[in-house]
């Protein structure tokens, strides 16, 4: 009989065994910004998480940052007057996500920030691109994706994300950077997946679909080796870091991920579903959440991800990293 409860007599011992041990440096942290000034409103499906003006938004960088988050994620939400067909917002060389990386990075050194490439918050019929018979059109987005990304690096980003599931959005990118003579790097949402996890990051950012769904360039979750492929065409096309999203329900795919590919650094994003599902089953006291979310985390790094975008962040870094 092989005996393994040795391992497992005390913590001192099991943390002594432990294969994956998280640090406040593994995530990266996302943030909604809006218009306006003195703005910090609490999003009703995800306790915890808001919506802030870039002043405030300053503020709790600073804060972040004293905790050891170093590393942010960020998302427009504008108004529906300024949203069109085009997403014209989007990509102007004055948008708020453009002022908002100039302030960040002026006033606050030693961060490193992403920046949300994507036309659904900017759009009337909030979808991820242009529209054509009721469907993005792929070829015609492409241009406004590589112009938003160009701005976003023009005003400092350090990454690029781009998230609309547009095939060839990464080369596009990638080329708009280096006629720009940019070095601005890409983390590519390489295996998005269609999922009903993203229902409280809509009411987030304001940017649920008008009609339809967006099946149809998000990823069918009932697939195998259509992440694997996208991640692979990505990494062709000059991405410096890929994504897998959700992940809390695919550990499969990042795992597979990691294996396959694993010269690239590889992120997943454990979305706003996942996170307000742990936080609701916390306050109705079916779940202690801090031991929740510590295991869920740990899981996903476990599985191969080596970077994790979370709301949980913050919470970790004051529960577990003091």
């Amino acid at each position: 009989m092989k005996r393994f409860r040795q391992y497992r007599l005390n913590q001192e011992i099991r943390d002594q065994y432990a294969d994956v041990h998280l640090s406040v440096t593994d995530f990266i942290y996302p943030y909604f910004i809006v218009e306006g000034k003195e703005i910090k409103e609490e999003i009703k499906s995800m306790p915890g998480v808001f919506r802030f003006s870039i002043d405030v938004l300053l503020n709790d960088i600073r804060e972040i940052k004293k905790l050891g988050i170093d590393k942010i994620l960020l998302f427009g939400v504008v108004d529906e007057s300024s949203k069109d067909e085009k997403g014209s917002q989007a990509y102007a060389p004055d948008s708020l996500i453009v002022r908002t990386v100039r302030a960040i990075k002026k006033e606050i050194p030693g961060i490193t920030v992403y920046t949300d490439v994507c036309l659904c918050e900017y759009t009337s019929h909030g979808h991820c691109g242009l529209l054509k018979n009721n469907d993005v059109e792929n070829d015609t987005t492409l241009p406004l994706l590589a112009e938003m990304a160009y701005q976003h690096a023009l005003a400092g980003a350090d990454f690029v994300a781009p998230s609309s599931m547009m095939d060839g959005q990464v080369e596009a990118i990638r080329e708009r950077l280096f006629r720009a003579g940019l070095s601005t790097r890409i983390l590519a949402y390489s295996a998005k997946y269609a999922s009903s996890f993203y229902g409280p990051f809509r009411d987030a950012a304001n940017s649920a679909p008008a009609f339809g769904d967006r099946k149809t360039y998000q990823m069918d979750y009932r697939t195998r080796n259509q992440g694997l492929e996208e991640i692979e065409a990505d990494i062709a096309e000059g991405a410096d870091q890929v994504m897998i999203k959700p992940a809390m329900e695919y550990l499969d795919i990042i795992a597979r991920a990691q294996q396959q590919f694993p010269e690239v650094p590889l992120v997943a994003y454990q979305v706003s579903g996942e996170y307000a599902m742990l936080k609701a089953g916390a306050q109705l006291g079916y779940l202690d959440e801090a031991g929740t979310f510590y295991e869920s985390l740990s899981a996903i790094k476990r599985s191969g991800a080596g970077q994790i975008i979370t709301y949980y962040a913050k919470e970790f870094a004051t529960k577990w990293n003091g």
